[in-house]
């Protein structure tokens, strides 16, 4: 039983304030909201549509992105609750602390770890995609070896320009959690504004015709859409990461989370249609398709524009999945599954410095010689996975004896049914995915265990507590 040992809620919280590990509380609803806007906009709108449409489900794009959205208001709905109740970093992973025990919360969150991770790399490799073609704009080009992650057949080695922007989004981490809110707040405004421009212009250009037929590959095709796409709204579990550092987490969590996905769900919906409005979906099959569309229609200064919003974009995204992979890193060390490194906390900066670097360097190593397509599936099951755990655990908290701790915060309504409804909405997205996709994900879990089973549960303060007590006994 030792396996499921659980955390309660007051001793986490108790944690968040011991000596040289507590975080400085710094962040608001509108810095929450920033954050998860900067996360959820950017790869889903400026890359993912084109291929969803080109590939899965055509103009029937829009439902795909309603089905996956309704998969996360109802999951977003449980994260809220527990962010309010259990205002400490690590999301998902510390959520299943309190609820499932110690095994299942360091499956958790070695499955986040796989999320972000990969999410980072893929998102840095995306942005260096952009980068180059607004340098080849200007006649710029960079050496092939350099451009891109080690493929021989094509005559590269190294993605250097990925490596590069996780390096100066670390730095900027590093200065600490409001600097980089403040920058990620501009970097959002920015690309929202590109956003509604877009909106703007396109809708003049729409043809109905080019939405027939609307869903050319069957439903099958809009659920695999779905699913495809669900990479473009893992931002909001961001968010929950950020819980340790808000001010009044009970009311500025929910607002965060539910506010940054109805903006962004909606944008989605209006930007594929008009998408797929402007450009017949056979010939979206590209990696710029909003700057693709604008193009087709001889807008190329908006086009233009739309590359650098899509690189501003982008570059929050990547700032916002780094940081939750710091701060997933932290709540782990913290509790002794991983070495304390990882949660050793700067004075002058009250961040995880140390920790910080350490992920730049991880994240650089997959960003820098892994290929893009190896990334995104992975990141999706990672991200599904949280959400099915994270729905289901509101059921043992409302059923916990900790319940009586956490009257105060937001509650999801209509329970138990929102919480499996975003249970089933969740396994059935997972359930389209590649068999590869799978195996390879049960890989990483046996490799996970393994860790855990060498290290972890040896090294758990609950483990160091429980053989305190029994030489006291």
């Amino acid at each position: 039983m030792s396996l499921f040992r659980k955390k309660s809620i007051a001793s986490l919280i108790k944690e968040t304030t011991g000596k040289d590990v507590a975080l400085k509380k710094d962040l608001g609803a509108f810095d929450l909201t920033m954050l998860g806007i900067g996360a959820i906009i950017g790869t889903g709108i400026f890359v993912l549509t084109g291929v969803a449409a080109a590939e899965h489900a055509g103009p029937a794009l829009i439902i795909s992105f309603i089905l996956s959205g309704l998969a996360c208001v109802f999951a977003a709905l449980c994260y809220a609750e527990f962010a309010s109740k259990v205002p400490v970093s690590g999301s998902a992973y510390t959520y299943s602390y309190a609820t499932f025990g110690e095994l299942i919360a360091w499956i958790l969150g070695w499955d986040l770890i796989l999320e972000y991770g990969l999410a980072s790399s893929a998102v840095a490799s995306g942005w260096s995609g952009y980068f180059q073609g607004l340098l080849g704009g200007f006649g710029i080009h960079l050496p092939t070896a350099i451009t891109s992650a080690y493929d021989p057949s094509k005559g590269t080695f190294i993605d250097v320009p990925a490596i590069a922007i996780v390096f100066i989004i670390t730095l900027l981490l590093s200065q600490g959690t409001k600097k980089s809110a403040k920058f990620n707040a501009v970097m959002v405004l920015i690309k929202l504004a590109v956003v509604v421009l877009f909106i703007a212009v396109g809708v003049w250009y729409v043809k109905p015709e080019n939405w027939t037929p609307f869903m050319p590959f069957g439903f099958s095709g809009v659920a695999t859409g779905a699913a495809t796409v669900f990479f473009a709204y893992i931002g909001f579990d961001a968010v929950a990461t950020a819980a340790e550092e808000v001010r009044n987490p009970q009311r500025n969590m929910p607002i965060g989370i539910i506010a940054s996905l109805l903006v962004c769900t909606a944008l989605y919906i209006i930007v594929s249609a008009i998408l797929t409005g402007i450009v017949p979906y056979t010939e979206l099959n590209v990696k710029n398709p909003v700057a693709f569309a604008l193009n087709y229609i001889n807008q190329d200064w908006v086009a233009g524009l739309i590359s650098v919003g899509a690189i501003t974009g982008i570059t929050t995204v990547l700032l916002v999945m780094l940081y939750g992979q710091t701060r997933l890193f932290y709540a782990i060390s913290r509790d002794g599954l991983l070495p304390k490194v990882f949660s050793k906390v700067s004075k002058k900066k009250q961040t995880p410095v140390a920790n910080t670097w350490i992920t730049c360097l991880l994240v650089s190593f997959f960003t820098g010689f892994v290929p893009l397509s190896k990334l995104a599936e992975l990141t999706n099951i990672g991200t599904l996975f949280a959400f099915m755990t994270v729905s289901i655990g509101i059921l043992y908290l409302r059923r916990s004896k900790d319940q009586g701790e956490t009257k105060s915060g937001f509650s999801v309504p209509f329970v138990p049914y929102v919480p499996i409804l975003a249970f089933v909405f969740c396994a059935y997205l997972a359930l389209q995915l590649p068999r590869l996709t799978w195996i390879s994900f049960g890989v990483w879990l046996v490799l996970g265990l393994i860790v855990y089973f060498l290290y972890g549960r040896r090294h758990s303060n609950l483990n160091t507590q429980t053989n305190l007590n029994k030489k006291i006994g």
